[in-house]
C-alpha cells in the first residue's frame, strides 16, 4: 500500500480530527517529508484536507469522495478487500477478470460510473457519474448452480435494509431483483457466475448491485419512466455512497455464512411489492396475467393463473399491474 493510501486511511479513521505530521510519520513509520508529499497527492485528487500549524492535518467531515478508506470506515466485516474506480465498463465485468486471476472471496469492486452497466436479460442499466453506487461482490460459495437465486435474494434483502438504515425511507422488492422506493425503481441486482463442470456447483459467483442514490441533473432518460432515486435530493455533508456501500456489504455478509438457512427470507418477503397483487408474467415475447399468492422457501413465486391453476415461478420477469379504480 502506498504512503498516500496509508495516510488517507489514518485521516479517514479520525475524520474531523487533526493529526500532527509527526504523529502520522511515527504511526506509519515513514518520514515527515513522505507524509507532506502524500498530503499533496491527496489534495491533487480532490480530498479536502485542512492544515493548521501546530495542529496538523484534518480530513474535512463533509468530504464525499468515494475510496476504499472511506468505505472501510463503515465496514464491520473483516477480511474484505475493496477497490474503487471513478469509471468502469461495468463492475461485474471487471470483477470477473479479478476472479479469473484468482482473487479471493470477499473482493469487492466499486465505481461511481459505468459505461456499459447491465441488468438482467441484457437490459441497459443507466449508470451516470456521481449519482449512483455500483458495486460487485466476489463469492466462492459451496452452492449448486440451481440455488444461485439465494445470492440474488440475499442481496436484495441486504440492499433494502441498507436503504432504510441510511436514507430512512421504506424499500420494496419486486421479484426477483429490483428494489423500489416511493413507487420508483432505485436498484437492480445482477448475479453471474462460472460453473464447475465436475461438481455441478459454482466455481465463483459475482453479485452486482446498482443503486440510484441521487437524481441525475436533468432527470432520468424518458425511456426509463420507472427509474427513481433513494434520496429525493443530494444530502449535504453526508458520505451517502460510502455509508451505503458499507451497510450493503455488512448486511450481506451477516446473512451469507448462513445462506442455506435463508435467514433473510422474512426480510425479503415482508417487503414484497408483488404479493397479493395482479402481475404480468413475461416469458420470451409472450405475456400473461396472474395473481401473486405467496413466496416459497426457495424464493420461487406461487401464482394463480387466469384459469385458476396454481403453480410456482422459479425464473422469469414479472411486472406489477396497476390497481383498477
Amino acid at each position: 500500500m502506498q504512503v498516500k493510501d496509508r495516510v488517507l486511511a489514518a485521516l479517514e479513521a479520525e475524520r474531523g480530527t487533526y493529526l500532527s505530521g509527526q504523529a502520522l510519520a511515527q504511526s506509519l513509520q515513514v518520514s515527515r517529508n513522505a507524509v507532506w508529499k502524500a498530503i499533496g497527492q491527496l489534495r491533487e485528487k480532490g480530498y479536502p484536507i485542512q492544515a493548521v500549524p501546530n495542529r496538523g492535518y484534518c480530513l474535512a467531515p463533509e468530504s464525499a469522495i468515494l475510496s476504499p478508506q472511506s468505505i472501510a470506515r463503515y465496514l464491520t466485516v473483516p477480511g474484505l478487500t475493496v477497490e474503487v474506480h471513478d469509471q468502469v465498463t461495468s463492475t461485474n465485468t471487471l470483477l470477473r477478470q479479478r476472479a479469473e486471476e484468482g482473487a479471493a472471496e470477499g473482493h469487492i469492486v466499486v465505481a461511481t460510473a459505468q459505461t456499459q452497466g447491465r441488468g438482467r436479460r441484457d437490459h441497459r442499466f443507466f449508470s451516470p457519474a456521481d449519482t449512483g453506487l455500483y458495486l460487485s461482490i466476489l463469492l466462492r460459495p459451496d452452492l449448486a448452480a440451481r440455488d444461485a437465486l439465494l445470492l440474488t435474494t440475499c442481496a436484495a434483502a441486504s440492499v433494502a435494509l441498507a436503504i432504510e438504515e441510511c436514507a430512512g425511507v421504506p424499500a420494496q422488492i419486486k421479484w426477483v431483483n429490483d428494489l423500489f422506493c416511493r413507487g420508483k425503481k432505485v436498484c437492480g441486482i445482477l448475479t453471474e457466475g462460472a460453473l464447475d463442470l465436475e461438481s455441478g456447483g459454482l466455481q465463483y459467483a459475482i453479485v452486482g448491485i446498482g443503486v440510484n442514490l441521487f437524481p441525475p441533473e436533468g432527470g432520468f432518460p424518458p425511456d426509463l419512466p420507472e427509474a427513481g432515486a433513494v434520496f429525493a435530493a443530494r444530502p449535504q455533508g453526508l458520505e451517502a455512497r460510502s455509508q451505503m456501500a458499507g451497510a450493503i456489504v455488512n448486511h450481506f455478509f451477516s446473512f451469507y455464512p448462513h445462506l442455506a438457512q435463508r435467514p433473510f427470507f422474512e426480510e425479503y418477503r415482508r417487503r414484497s411489492l408483488v404479493l397479493g397483487r395482479e402481475i404480468t408474467v413475461l416469458e420470451g415475447d409472450k405475456t400473461r396475467t396472474a395473481f401473486a399468492l405467496d413466496l416459497e422457501q426457495d424464493f420461487s413465486l406461487r401464482v394463480r393463473e387466469a384459469d385458476g391453476t396454481i403453480h410456482t415461478l422459479s425464473s422469469g420477469e414479472v411486472r406489477v399491474r396497476p390497481a383498477q379504480p
